[in-house]
């Protein structure tokens, strides 16, 4: 960090703010008389909904930012749900600049990932610009915090599914520039969906002979014009040192953006916080975050690791792309699922993998000896003299290995109820007909994103055939619930549910049993 950069930061803060004020007011002057209708729909004077715009109905408001004003509305030509969001006209003031919005988001448009709320069209009724995009059933990330259903696993979580679609859209050219805990939403089923790709800004090749800009502050006044209304006013805490100096943006701005959402997931806080906006934009850029493991004492220090290569000053300290820190978050998420840890001596280390080796291979220790006595028979016979005979030991592990592969996904249906079981709102899990359902009672988004992951980490585990298709049951009355346990493929039940018997016939349905898979 130079030691001359805070100095000069603080001389201008003071003799900026005017020009400050000034900018922002331009931003927000009277549009033209064309563009009435959405500042009247923006300021709150006009309700939409019950109106059509081209061949999307207008249904409900759903909420109002910096962007614009968001409604939930239905395509009536493909009688689907859809997101509305009519954008404020001092985000497309000019012609240039709706141009170039109308470029960036036809180019998000293209993105395809169960990560990324979809872009479906972009278009323009009396002067009014506005994007439909996927409609998500579901909470934001923020309220999630400010509810405090987030623990540690489904905060890693989410943050995995996140970073595997920023993966995709950095491939594709594309930052996103506002990644926050209100644009990150986890629908019903725990998935997570990052919104607004629309509002993205297309990367561009610099320039040859960039200079950096004379004057930080003014340099970020003056490009609030393109997709920084919102951000200035509502989530400057969310942006990178070099986005608040108004320096040129690449991927790595984005991952510094999610740090803070995963710092702000796992502790509860921001990391960078001040009484004005440009306090903060002083804090990002000079100051340093207090550790995760001093805000929140019983978190890992393998979370402080992730989180402080995020929050690097410097770009090229942090994270160089989207794959290499979802490895990490894999990698972590993993441990915290088998309860291993990457502090352990060596030796420790090789007993926990020698222990998830056993638990993951037919007959558990007993099947890792076989393996290994096989194994040495093959290679004893393979350097003596050629007999008919020495086939007997590749056949029997040829044997051994197709039993395995054969086996794999009723081991893996097993390992998912196991899991799944130990959460107290998991009531049963029953996998009948090719579909796996578990159903749950009272349970915090924190499960449903665990289930979710879950489902796919066993999914990603299959060596062939289908993706095994799931869905999670919700608070179901007691009369459907008898009626879905008494199928076959119970994997796993509880036998305690509130409000019925402790015992009796249930019980029986605690084993598992596959006798439903095909």
């Amino acid at each position: 960090m130079a030691a001359d950069q805070p100095g000069r930061f603080r001389r201008s803060f003071s003799k900026e703010r005017a020009h400050h004020r000034d900018s922002f007011r331009r931003l927000t002057c009277r549009p033209p008389e064309h563009m009435m209708l959405c500042v009247k729909d923006i300021s709150g004077s006009t309700d939409l909904t019950g109106t059509d715009l081209k061949h999307y109905r207008i249904e409900a408001f759903i909420g109002q930012g910096g962007m614009g004003v968001v409604y939930r509305g239905r395509d009536t030509r493909l009688n689907r749900p859809v997101a509305i969001k009519l954008l404020s006209p001092a985000l497309v003031a000019s012609a240039e600049r709706r141009n170039r919005f109308v470029q960036e988001a036809r180019a998000a448009a293209a993105l395809s990932h169960p990560a990324i709320a979809q872009v479906y069209d972009i278009d323009e009724v009396d002067g009014c610009l506005f994007i439909v995009m996927e409609y998500i059933d579901g909470r934001s990330v923020g309220r999630l915090i400010a509810d405090r259903e987030l623990d540690l696993l489904s905060s890693v979580e989410i943050a995995f599914q996140v970073v595997e679609g920023l993966e995709k859209a950095h491939e594709a050219g594309i930052l996103h520039r506002d990644i926050k805990s209100d644009n990150i939403m986890v629908t019903r089923d725990g998935r997570a969906k990052l919104l607004d790709f629309g509002l993205a800004k297309l990367m561009e090749p610099a320039p040859a002979a960039s200079a950096p800009p004379s004057d930080p502050l003014r340099t970020l006044t003056k490009d609030a014009g393109r997709t920084l209304p919102g951000l200035v006013m509502g989530t400057v805490p969310y942006m990178s040192p070099e986005q608040a100096r108004g320096r040129d943006l690449d991927v790595r701005s984005d991952l510094f953006s999610l740090g803070v959402v995963l710092y702000e997931m796992v502790t509860g806080e921001l990391p960078f916080k001040g009484e004005t906006p440009l306090d903060t934009m002083h804090a990002i850029a000079y100051e340093e975050a207090r550790p995760v493991t001093v805000v929140r004492r019983n978190l890992p220090p393998q979370v402080h690791r992730i989180v402080s290569r995020c929050l690097r000053k410097r770009p090229e300290d942090r994270y160089p792309d989207a794959e290499t820190l979802a490895s990490d978050l894999k990698r972590f998420k993993l441990d915290l699922e088998s309860g291993s840890r990457t502090d352990l001596r060596p030796i420790e280390r090789l007993q926990a993998w020698f222990d998830r080796m056993i638990s993951s291979v037919p007959l558990g220790a007993k099947g890792v000896w076989i393996v290994a006595g096989v194994v040495v028979l093959a290679v004893l016979l393979l350097f003596t003299s050629f007999n008919w005979g020495s086939l007997i030991a590749p056949a029997v592990i040829g044997v051994f290995l197709y039993r395995g592969i054969r086996n794999r996904k009723k081991r893996l249906l097993a390992d998912f109820a196991k899991k799944v079981s130990r959460m107290p709102s998991v009531e049963a899990v029953i996998f009948h007909d090719g579909k796996m359902t578990t159903v749950v009672k009272d349970a915090p988004a924190s499960a449903f994103v665990r289930i979710t992951g879950l489902i796919e980490e066993m999914n990603g585990k299959l060596f062939f055939g289908k993706p095994v298709a799931a869905e999670i049951a919700s608070d179901l009355p007691a009369e459907e619930f008898q009626a879905l346990i008494r199928r076959l493929g119970v994997l796993y039940v509880r036998t305690e549910r509130p409000g019925e018997p402790p015992a009796g016939k249930q019980g029986k349905n605690k084993d598992h049993s596959f006798s439903g898979m095909k």
